[in-house]
Parts: C-alpha cells; sequence; structure tokens
C-alpha cells in the first residue's frame, strides 16, 4: 500500500499546503468582522475569476446545489427549457429541470460528441417558448467541452438565458460571464479551485437577476436573492461554510499572485496537450477527439481492456489515482485530471501510472511516450482564447 496517493482524478483534486493549513487556522464566527474582511477579498477575486461585475455568491453545497440555485430561481414551475445532454451530468440538467416541474426539450447527443452552436440555434428557432438553455462547458463525464463562446452568441440573439454548468472547467479554461454573454455561470470548490468539496459558487448576469423578479424561488434554502442582500455585507444567507471560504481566498490568492488568467489557462492548455500526445504515443487513442477539455483527458481502452481493473491496478501499484468513466462507459474508459494543483510531474506520473498498467502494450506504443508529451508541453501553442478547439 502507497503511504501517498498522488490524486490525478476530475474531483475531488489535490489541495495545496498553504490552502490546507489556512483551513486549520482557529474556528471564526462568521457574523463577526474577521469573517467578513476575509468574505470582501473573497468577493473581489471571485469577481476576477468569473470575469463579472456582478457578484458570485457562495453557497454551502456540492456543485449540483448550484445547479439546483439556478434553476429554482431563474423559472417558474411549467416553463420550457431546453437541456443539452451529451454525457452524465447533461443528465443532472435535465433532472433537476423536471423535478421543478419544468418543460423540458432536450438535444441528445452520443457521449464523445460536443453540442453545436447550430444545434442550439435549430431548436430555439423551432419552439419560442423556450426560457433558458442549460448547458455544461465540460462534460466531466466524458472530457468533452462544449463551445459555450459560440453557443452565447446565439442564446443573446433570441433572449433566452444561458445557464452554464462551469464545474470542471472554472479557473481552467476561460468562460468570462460579462465578454461572452452567459447568463448563470457556476462552479463547486473541489476542482479547479484547490478546495474540499462542499462549496459552490454561482454569478448571475444582470438579465438573470431581472429575471429572478418574476420567479418566486421553489426553494426555501436556495433563495439567491436573500444570498445577494448578505453578500453586499459579507455575509452569507445562512450558516457559512467558514473553513472553506478561507481556503477559498487561501487558493484564490495563490491563482493571483502566480500570474495572471492567461498563465492559467495556458497551464491547463499545455497540460492538455502533454497528455493527448502522451497517450497518442502509448498506441491509444483519447475518447474525446475534437472539442477536448483542458482540465481532463478521457481516454477509451482498447479492445480487451477493462478500465475499472487499470485504474485499480495504477492505485496500487505506482500510487497514482485516475478515474474509470461512468454510467455506460465506466469499464470503457479512462479519465486522467490535470486540473487544479497539478504540474507536469503529476502528468508524467499519470502517464506512467497508465503505462505500467496496461495488460499488454497496444499496436504503436512507443517506449518514448514521456519525451513526446514533455515536448507537447513545452511546445503548446497560445491557448486559443475562446476555448474552441
Amino acid at each position: 500500500m502507497q503511504n501517498h496517493l498522488r490524486l490525478l482524478t476530475p474531483g475531488p483534486t489535490a489541495i495545496p499546503d498553504r490552502v490546507r493549513l489556512a483551513m486549520a487556522m482557529p474556528m471564526i464566527h462568521h457574523r463577526k468582522p474577521e469573517f467578513k474582511t476575509i468574505m470582501e477579498e473573497t468577493r473581489v477575486y471571485l469577481k476576477k475569476l468569473f470575469g463579472t461585475k456582478q457578484e458570485v455568491l457562495p453557497l454551502a453545497s456540492s456543485g449540483t446545489g448550484a445547479m439546483t440555485a439556478a434553476v429554482t430561481n431563474l423559472f417558474t414551475r411549467g416553463e420550457k427549457v431546453l437541456v443539452t445532454q451529451a454525457g452524465k451530468f447533461g443528465e443532472r440538467w435535465k433532472q433537476i429541470a423536471l423535478s421543478q416541474g419544468l418543460e423540458v426539450i432536450e438535444i441528445a447527443k452520443t457521449w464523445g460528441q460536443a453540442i453545436q452552436a447550430s444545434d442550439i440555434e435549430e431548436a430555439l428557432q423551432q419552439d419560442k417558448a423556450i426560457k433558458g438553455v442549460l448547458i455544461q462547458i465540460c462534460e466531466t463525464s466524458t472530457g468533452v467541452m462544449h463551445p459555450i463562446h459560440e453557443i452565447a452568441k446565439v442564446t443573446q440573439k433570441y433572449h433566452v438565458l444561458l445557464v452554464a454548468d462551469g464545474i470542471s472547467s472554472v479557473g481552467i479554461s476561460p468562460a468570462p460571464l460579462d465578454e461572452w454573454g452567459i447568463d448563470a455561470l457556476l462552479t463547486g470548490s473541489q476542482k479547479g479551485l484547490m478546495v474540499p468539496a462542499g462549496l459552490s459558487l454561482l454569478a448571475f448576469s444582470e438579465k438573470a437577476w431581472k429575471k429572478t423578479e418574476q420567479v418566486e424561488p421553489s426553494c426555501f434554502y436556495f433563495n439567491l436573492k436573500a444570498e445577494l442582500k448578505n453578500v453586499l455585507k459579507n455575509q452569507t444567507n445562512f450558516s457559512s461554510p467558514v473553513s472553506l471560504i478561507i481556503g477559498l481566498r487561501e487558493a484564490l490568492t495563490m491563482i493571483f499572485e502566480n500570474g495572471t488568467l492567461d498563465d492559467l489557462y495556458q497551464k491547463h492548455f499545455a497540460l492538455s496537450q502533454m497528455t493527448r500526445a502522451g497517450i497518442k504515443a502509448m498506441g491509444l487513442e483519447p475518447f474525446a477527439r475534437n472539442h477536448y477539455a483542458w482540465g481532463l483527458t478521457s481516454v477509451a481502452m482498447p479492445k480487451g481492456v477493462n478500465a475499472s481493473d487499470l485504474v485499480s491496478l495504477a492505485a496500487k501499484k505506482t500510487g497514482v489515482v485516475i478515474a474509470a468513466g461512468q454510467e455506460p462507459m465506466k469499464d470503457e474508459m479512462i479519465r486522467l485530471a490535470h486540473m487544479g494543483h497539478i504540474d507536469f510531474g503529476d502528468m508524467l506520473a499519470g502517464l506512467y501510472a497508465v503505462a505500467s498498467s496496461l495488460p499488454h502494450k497496444p499496436q504503436g506504443f512507443k517506449d518514448s511516450y514521456m519525451s513526446i508529451a514533455m515536448q507537447a508541453y513545452e511546445n503548446a501553442p497560445a491557448y486559443p482564447k475562446t476555448a474552441i478547439i
């Protein structure tokens, strides 16, 4: 058994020592001046991270809580929403919408494919009653990144609300809310933000806040108008997840003291190039061929290789923890994450874990896969500003 496991899963991700130590400070009260100072600093960082002049609301929940909060505060029972489904978390949008009594129109794609702006436009042309589009930026179950920049151009033309799950993309790839015209952007603490799970973050556009004036929240806990009033006072509506917010402030401090968001996005883009090159040099194929995420690489397993067995063996042999697929793809793909507190050394370890756990070398396997991967990292081009690959 390894004494230390290297965590390369797409959430939770590794927590920097600075963040852990910050969260270990003695407890403070969430209504007192010391906490209010921390919240004030955190609010400034979050606006920069989300690319917005609007407030970013911290919620004591997982990312699914923020998804639920967006739906329950923006839409009224009986309204029609367009849900994009190309993986497990697209399915979650549908489940949340149906649970709130919304009428769901669905765009479904095969797992591994991206939703295109033309798909959204066609649906909105056909049904003028649609009030919102619910979509992932990164579909974590497949490693696909939907082209949100182009999709936002469409939703702005049709005056519908674009609600984007950025749980595996905020702090990893660009999605500036104000500049791109996203109406709701949400994320969770346990991925690109390098904090334990349990804190979600949600921002609305000015247009979305205006829509909330027409909606009576259907959930007592997720009352975002009440949250906004408290955030403006550097508090939260209910008891604050104090330690998580302290950890978030420290993580955001690290992000911005180490460079700009451009630097952060370039790092993750380069790690995606590195990982994909290393996987291909092993004779394997990325599951997401195009429109791939910058925070994780999904890898299709060759015939005769069980993904769950490979993941288990890799942890046992090398101490590197990666993830198998989800639901129908559970044993057909593995996922290596390069989000959060990860560098090229971690990814070399991840590539070695995969290579050394394969039951046989696939055709085309190159023993120089690590060198090839490092060359791809060092020679990575500038990241695409629209995040469209």
